[in-house]
């Protein structure tokens, strides 16, 4: 597996960011930021840190995987000594992220409207569940806003909405706020200025459904649910193989039409009159698929992905989320990422999908242990060995006991 250089010279080296973050939205922001390069500081509540590290059921990969190139600082926001130290970065820091609850960071002295006149250079960027509207204090979650934008309507069968396979909508939303914080960013070089950068799970949750809003206005009815969708092209299946494996099939141009016959050695197909366009062929939908399906039933999945390439047509097995770990494109194209968990497992992890330049994004730190920069972070701040001792002792910082020995014996 091809592994990325340092990355030195990342496009965001030597921006610092404070991220006030749980679950998967605002660590999506900060690990798009801190994959480009920039210093992403998770500050994290004491005693534990972020409650996400302990979630189970589908949330057992939210922390591992959205946390890498990260710091972890975990102190108590409610004393008076912990808000001081948070004050002492911001002195230093060039965006803010945080995804709390409505009014959480007003309450706790980091709102905008308070650090912004003391700070005028930060990038504040606030993700959300709601924009400005009725909602606006509402608490939402990404199936929330699925249900309530009509995804989960569009995905399941007709009567059974269900919610997308992954935090579709926490990550979109994640990656706007990001890009909110590196527009603010570009505007701060000529203004000298930060701003307020701000976007919500619904509005990204409508945005993404825009597509099926535009259907209707032409259309002049609603869209159909995903599986009972018709299909604009003839051939656009799933199909079983001999040994059971399902391999979806696309022929989607006239063009490919006569490649796919002669891959799958169907001239017959070919040479009939009542196939020769795309649109005559979604007419004839009633006998040309079983007919297809029964012979992909007779092929082996090696033989029908030989066939499709042949053909140059779109096709793909249907894949679990495991075997991405051996899929030949991510790993002889250098795109995971030899990763540590904080539970001490090793495995590779997807890399930003993004190509730049010469750019290559690297590992540059593994998901942190609870609180494992603590110790540097505040000596970085001019803490001294006993007051670091003294913060330990009475429970405002927390850093991993090996670290706090070395600090003890120092």
């Amino acid at each position: 597996m091809k592994k990325g250089k340092q990355a030195v010279d990342a496009p965001l080296q030597g921006v610092v960011v404070l991220e006030f973050s749980h679950a998967v939205l605002g660590p999506t922001a900060g690990l798009v930021l801190a994959d480009l390069g920039a210093e992403v500081i998770k500050i994290e509540r004491t005693p534990d840190g972020d409650p996400t590290r302990y979630l189970k059921g589908f949330g057992l990969g939210y922390f591992p995987f959205f946390n890498r190139n990260k710091k972890s600082l975990v102190v108590d926001l409610k004393s008076s000594e912990g808000r001081e130290i948070v004050e002492k970065l911001l002195e230093g820091a060039d965006v803010l992220i945080e995804n709390y609850a409505p009014g959480t960071m007003d309450r706790l002295g980091f709102g905008y409207p308070a650090l912004a006149p003391r700070f005028p250079r930060l990038v504040y960027c606030s993700l959300k569940g709601f924009l400005e509207g009725p909602y606006e204090k509402r608490t939402a979650l990404d199936e929330v806003v699925q249900m309530m934008s009509g995804l989960a309507y569009m995905t399941g069968p007709p009567g059974q909405p269900l919610r997308a396979g992954a935090s579709v909508v926490d990550i979109m939303t994640g990656l706007c706020g990001a890009m909110g914080a590196l527009l603010a960013l570009m505007e701060r070089k000529e203004t000298g200025r930060g701003q307020l950068a701000k976007t919500a799970l619904f509005e990204t949750a409508a945005f993404v459904m825009a597509h099926h809003m535009a259907y209707q206005v032409v259309a002049g009815t609603p869209p159909p649910p995903m599986p009972a969708r018709i299909s604009p092209w003839a051939i656009y299946h799933q199909f079983r193989t001999l040994e059971g494996q399902i391999i979806f099939i696309g022929v989607t141009s006239d063009k490919q039409w006569p490649r796919f016959c002669r891959a799958f050695d169907r001239i017959d197909l070919l040479e009939d009159k009542r196939l020769q366009t795309n649109n005559d062929r979604v007419t004839q939908h009633d006998w040309l698929l079983p007919d297809l399906e029964a012979m992909v039933a007779t092929m082996s999945l090696e033989e029908a992905v030989r066939r499709c390439e042949q053909a140059e047509i779109p096709f793909s097995p249907v894949a679990r989320p495991e075997d991405l770990f051996d899929d030949p494109q991510l790993n002889l194209g250098g795109s995971l990422l030899d990763t540590t968990f904080p539970g001490g497992q090793k495995t590779k992890m997807p890399k930003l999908p993004l190509s730049l330049g010469n750019h290559l994004w690297s590992l540059r730190r593994d998901p942190p242990r609870v609180g494992q920069h603590t110790l540097e972070v505040l000596t970085h701040l001019g803490y001294g060995v006993d007051e670091i001792r003294s913060l330990h002792e009475r429970g405002i910082i927390v850093s991993p006991e090996d670290t706090v020995k070395g600090t003890e014996d120092g």
